[in-house]
């Protein structure tokens, strides 16, 4: 149990610098920092309330990501209400409202679902889910 302990206050300490790793990208326009996926990564991305999911893999996922972050250039990412869960001692989960705000306007509001795997001593996102909530 203190095991776990130890690597969920390790793997907080991650997801804050990949946190902070995403507002650098905002500010920079360079990704390559939070391009934490395995290569066989993808996101189900749920638009409105009643739409299948799309459904992107590494590749479409990253070239979204650098055109977003094009396009966000300047603007603040937000975590908000966070919570991390240890499914085992090689298996978290991340939950967050990611919200994207410029002069404390939100222009986008996702609520997203991270799970990360350690793999060969590296943590990398494995999938996640994103839904539009505005």
């Amino acid at each position: 149990m203190v095991e776990l302990k130890n690597l969920l206050k390790e793997f907080t300490r991650l997801h804050d610098q990949f946190i902070n790793d995403w507002n650098e990208a905002m500010f920079s326009g360079n990704t390559t920092s939070v391009e934490k996926m395995t290569d066989d990564y993808y996101v189900a991305f749920f638009k409105g309330t009643h739409d299948k999911p799309l459904i992107f893999s590494r590749e479409e996922a990253v070239t979204g990501m650098r055109q977003s972050v094009r396009h966000f250039s300047g603007t603040n990412k937000k975590f908000e209400n966070r919570v991390i869960r240890l499914r085992n001692s090689e298996n978290a989960v991340v939950f967050y409202e990611q919200l994207i705000v410029r002069n404390e306007e939100v222009l986008a509001r996702l609520f997203t679902i991270e799970n990360w795997q350690l793999t060969n001593g590296k943590w990398m996102i494995v999938r996640e889910t994103e839904e539009a909530i505005t």
